[in-house]
């Protein structure tokens, strides 16, 4: 235990709480940018049914008591004083509570529920179109809006909380902060608004046209405020402390702050169960294309009165497709030696095993939910080490689809790459992501804690920890960086031979004009 010594001026930092889908955990973030000690605690995830998927709000709440608490009891310890709480959350999940007795009214609906999906595919020939100009998303697969409103028709106990001013709607970041501050604020961001299918992008303003259109009661709107706008004042009965909550976001959103994501054509891609790649695009919002599937527009954070723009692309197959082959197939004792193997291949000649990790289906660079995995080109002379590879070149191909198709939608290449989470920690994995991107890649050293920071220094700037967040930002440890080591040509012919193994897996001619043109085949 390192305390501060007598006479020194205490450390400072920022309280963070980072509130994901299985779990909490919280700690203080320095002034000097790093995470001090982070204390966590799994949370359950319900399944009703195969489309359902809930939570309970009181355990996020009493869960993230718990954590936070606990950093709070270990800075007195060291003497280090927190001068704001910031929160960061998982996205577009729901809840409705009543606002005399504080107590949820039903399980929360998790952002993964897919119960009104199939409901949902009829309003995208009349919708899509506007939602994407306007809210950078297409109707989608999920609705929070919807589902409340049907729970409120459901439910008579709901019901009569509405009619008599007593229900509250909100997603993770609005139940928290009501529950930080001893229900005095009921509010969200637009880096939690956006993602419930409801945020107008340029005006920082809800689409009550959408929203009515699901049912939903407009009075049950939560407060936008920016992201850095300030919640108040924390309740000592929650934390044991009163000081500003200072700022709160989406966690992959924080994320694309702590990485570096703060000028247009700045990324991150973050690699764990699935992988997200994320971009800073500017002040102006770069608008989905309609030939590249899977690329949302949203804020990347609201700080002050200015919008900054980013886009995202997700696959849900990176770390699950390891995980796959080696515990449940068991073709692998590890994916440390997994990647091992994959080492001993150092060159990817024209026929070699071909594996598409599409294990939960495909979004980028077409949407095909339905599509299953492959693996091709086995003959007797496949080896371990070339299976190997064939799932090591297959994620990282998929996750440089995700790369292009947002380098594509901004309409620029990306300026700088950082990468993060579990998977990211495999070496020759990163060597091929390099390879085909024709980028440098910077691994940086504390991904695990990167939704954590990045709301901190949100919160830091907005209480004068910090002058700016290029100033906390870049003062973190450099990581380790990746280097491209093949041609531009030889990624072309990589890219483009892979393309042809999607167009055959996927048999979906919408990729056609992706491909290189071919010349004519003569009759």
């Amino acid at each position: 235990m390192t305390q501060t010594p007598p006479g020194a001026a205490p450390r400072r930092g920022v309280l963070s709480i980072d509130e994901g889908t299985t779990g909490t955990r919280a700690g203080v973030v320095l002034d000097s940018g790093a995470a001090h000690e982070v204390f966590y605690r799994s949370i359950k995830v319900s399944h009703p049914d195969d489309l359902s998927v809930e939570q309970d709000p009181m355990e996020i709440w009493t869960a993230t008591v718990e954590v936070a608490r606990r950093a709070v009891g270990r800075a007195r310890e060291e003497g280090i004083e927190i001068t704001a709480v910031a929160l960061s959350t998982q996205r577009a999940t729901a809840m409705l509570w009543d606002r005399v007795t504080g107590r949820p009214l039903l399980p929360a609906v998790v952002w993964q529920d897919r119960r009104y999906a199939a409901e949902l595919t009829a309003y995208e020939t009349g919708w899509d179109a506007a939602l994407l100009a306007r809210q950078g998303r297409p109707v989608g697969a999920r609705a929070p809006f919807l589902w409340a409103a049907r729970q409120i028709a459901a439910h008579p106990e709901a019901a009569a909380a509405h009619r008599e001013g007593r229900l509250l709607f909100g997603t993770v970041d609005t139940w928290l902060i009501w529950r930080l501050t001893g229900g005095a604020v009921h509010a969200t961001t637009p880096t939690n608004a956006a993602s419930t299918g409801g945020y107008l992008l340029e005006r920082h303003a809800w689409d009550e046209e959408w929203i009515g259109h699901l049912g939903f009661p407009l009075d049950l709107l939560p407060e936008l405020r920016s992201d850095d706008a300030g919640f108040g004042t924390t309740d000592p009965a929650a934390l044991g402390i009163a000081v500003p909550l200072a700022a709160s976001m989406g966690d992959q959103h924080a994320a694309l702050v702590a990485l570096g994501g703060l000028a247009a054509g700045q990324g991150m891609c973050v690699y764990g169960t699935g992988a997200f790649v994320d971009a800073a695009t500017g002040t102006t919002p770069a608008l989905p294309r309609p030939d590249i599937s899977g690329v949302l527009a949203q804020p990347g954070r609201r700080q002050g009165d200015i919008s900054h723009y980013s886009l995202e692309a997700y696959t849900s197959t990176a770390g699950s497709a390891l995980r796959w082959l080696c515990d449940d197939l068991g073709l692998f004792a590890s994916p440390k030696e997994l990647g091992e193997e994959a080492g001993r291949v150092p060159t990817r000649p024209g026929r070699t095993p071909r594996f598409v990790p599409a294990l939960a289906g495909v979004r980028t660079p077409v949407w095909h939910p339905e599509a299953t995995a492959s693996l091709t080109g086995l003959t007797l002379a496949t080896t371990r080490a070339d299976l190997a590879r064939a799932v090591l070149d297959g994620i990282a191909h998929s996750v440089c689809d995700l790369i292009d198709g947002v380098a594509d939608t901004m309409g620029t290449p990306f300026t700088r790459l950082r990468v993060g989470g579990g998977v990211s920690g495999s070496d020759p994995l990163m060597r091929i992501q390099a390879d085909l991107t024709g980028l440098p890649l910077e691994r940086v050293s504390d991904s695990a804690t990167a939704s954590l920071r990045g709301t901190a220094y949100l919160a830091g700037v907005a209480q004068g920890l910090w002058s700016s967040l290029e100033e906390v930002v870049e003062a973190q440890p450099l990581g380790r960086i990746f280097e491209p080591s093949i041609t531009a040509a030889e990624r072309t012919a990589q890219r483009s031979a892979w393309r042809d193994v999607l167009i055959a897996h996927l048999n979906d001619p919408a990729l056609l004009p992706l491909r290189a043109p071919e010349p004519p085949t003569p009759h």
